[in-house]
């Protein structure tokens, strides 16, 4: 079993490489350099959206530290490479994996991959999307389940690389614990966290060639996109609850359905 893992640059993307290799069969490891945890905010904010802006990505940098370290380590005795976004899907990249020849291509926060780049694994081909789809699909998807005020869909699918974005089969699906004192960061890393975990739990089974039994999305869901973000938004969930949205979940003054999530296994 022989495992090519595309990945981000921050901490979160540096955790989940570890735990995937901890199985023994990550080959190689392909790392797009992504954007600064802190993002400048955009010219003409108002004074208080702009404050908001600024704490909001701040806390999400504090928040990846106290979850996944600061060093970003990467696996020990792993081949690896960096590159950009532009060139993702170029010929260097292509020829890393064609020479591992992977039996599982697996990608988690990086660019969108061409369906040539992909031609060059001939196994499994999973991505790792911070979203539980089919109902986040696409950009900022940690975010909009606090925004709209459903913390408990806060979840990573593991899902068949397709040509739609997040629209291939579902493997496998982890929803975030809710946490008293939780933030819209603390969610997500926690998310990232089970995913992480559970991923090796996952491999081993594939690599067994005990069955994988996938899911086809039911419905289409609705997909993110990253211009549907406004800084805006950060005054619901910071001013108006606080940035304590999981609390008023768990306090039942809010809607208390739970995800339909699909799942190879479960955890006691």
């Amino acid at each position: 079993m022989k495992i090519v893992f595309l990945t981000g640059s921050h901490p979160r993307h540096a955790y989940m490489a570890r735990q995937l290799a901890t199985t023994g069969f990550l080959q190689g490891l392909v790392i797009e350099q992504r954007e600064e945890h802190m993002l400048a905010p955009p010219a003409g904010l108002p004074a208080a959206t702009q404050a908001l802006f600024v704490k909001h990505f701040q806390d999400r940098a504090d928040t990846e530290e106290k979850f996944f370290g600061v060093d970003n380590a990467l696996p020990d005795k792993v081949e690896h490479m960096t590159t950009a976004a532009e060139r993702l899907n170029g010929p260097e990249v292509q020829t890393f994996i064609a020479r591992h020849s992977p039996d599982l291509l697996l990608s988690y926060g990086v660019h969108k991959l061409s369906a040539e780049t992909l031609a060059y694994a001939k196994g499994e081909k999973w991505n790792i999307h911070g979203g539980l789809s089919p109902w986040y699909r696409g950009a900022i998807t940690h975010f909009w389940p606090h925004y709209l005020l459903e913390p408990q869909m806060t979840g990573m699918t593991i899902h068949e690389l397709a040509e739609h974005i997040d629209a291939g089969d579902v493997v496998h699906q982890v929803s975030a614990p809710m946490v008293r004192g939780d933030g819209v960061h603390d969610s997500a890393c926690r998310a990232v966290l089970a995913c992480a975990n559970e991923l090796p739990l996952l491999v081993q089974q594939l690599a067994a060639g005990r069955p994988v039994i996938k899911r086809q999305h039911r419905t289409s869901g609705r997909i993110w996109r990253v211009q549907d973000w406004q800084p805006a938004h950060l005054h619901v969930v910071y001013e108006f609850y606080g940035n304590r949205i999981v609390d008023a979940y768990l306090d039942g003054k809010l809607g208390q359905s739970r995800p339909d999530l699909h799942r190879q296994f479960d955890i006691e």
